[in-house]
């Protein structure tokens, strides 16, 4: 039988390089965007594509009921993926715009997901795939609400693996560090709407780094989009799937640094980086 999977936030970057590949494996990919224009285009592409936004629950429940009635009420994968930034510092992040991030990347997820786990339980299998980041588990600065979803996600996740032992449903962690897409394009149109660094205390400090923080590409350890997917692609086709896969040498060598190194130090090494 073919197997399914639906994917958020595949409209660009890793979830649409997702939605490509396992589409031409054999699987029955629903490559859901938040956008209806960008869901057209991938209908145009040869892709089933649900409207599915992380902040509006109504797309969540129609979302997932689109995908239900064409695969006959199953699904075996979901692959939690879309999300995104609004850099700036901590001291500057309004509540509202903290509010908003956590909705697109962690309240949205969660609701996805408890949505799927009884289809999941129903048919005895199933696969959860959570798209962190090295941001989920080591934070960086200017990154505080985006280090802040992450490592809500990431300890929720870890919650529900465990809880899942048994069922016959995975949960796993993908946590990639640089990849190409147009993540920060968008964030930097995050920052625009909710960061008023003009007035802020540290403008110097904005005017230092803001080339930094918009700019595209993130030198020679950036990775393609495909990188993440060869490791979906063992998460969800594996008989025996690990519980987190790192992609990147900059996530390997956060994690080790993250184990062996002060607390102080780490601070420091992050806030040159």
């Amino acid at each position: 039988m073919t197997r399914s999977i639906l994917i958020t936030g595949a409209s660009t970057g890793i979830g649409y390089d997702a939605a490509k590949t396992l589409h031409a494996r054999g699987w029955q990919v629903f490559a859901s965007c938040r956008k209806l224009e960008d869901c057209t285009r991938l209908e145009e592409e040869g892709l089933a594509s649900p409207l599915l936004d992380y902040e509006d629950p109504a797309t969540i429940e129609a979302g997932l009921a689109h995908v239900l009635n064409a695969t006959g009420g199953t699904l075996d994968a979901l692959f939690n993926n879309g999300a995104y930034a609004i850099p700036g510092l901590v001291e500057d992040l309004p509540i509202d715009a903290l509010r908003a991030t956590f909705e697109a990347n962690f309240f949205g997820w969660h609701d996805l997901t408890r949505r799927v786990i009884p289809v999941m339980r129903a048919q005895g299998h199933g696969r959860i795939v959570q798209n962190s980041s090295v941001l989920g588990f080591a934070a960086a600065p200017w990154r505080g609400a985006y280090n802040a979803t992450k490592f809500a996600l990431e300890g929720l996740t870890d919650t529900l693996r465990i809880e899942m032992s048994g069922t016959g449903i995975d949960v796993i962690l993908i946590e990639p560090g640089p990849i190409t897409s147009r993540f920060r394009a968008n964030a930097s149109m995050q920052f625009e709407r909710w960061i008023d660094w003009k007035t802020s205390v540290r403008r110097a400090d904005y005017e230092q780094v803001l080339q930094r923080l918009h700019r595209e590409g993130s030198g020679k350890f950036e990775l393609p989009a495909s990188a993440v997917t060869r490791v979906l692609i063992h998460a969800i086709e594996s008989p025996r799937p690990k519980a987190r896969y790192r992609v990147t040498v900059p996530t390997t060598l956060a994690m080790l640094m993250k184990r062996a190194l002060p607390t102080r130090l780490m601070d420091r090494i992050v806030s040159n980086s």
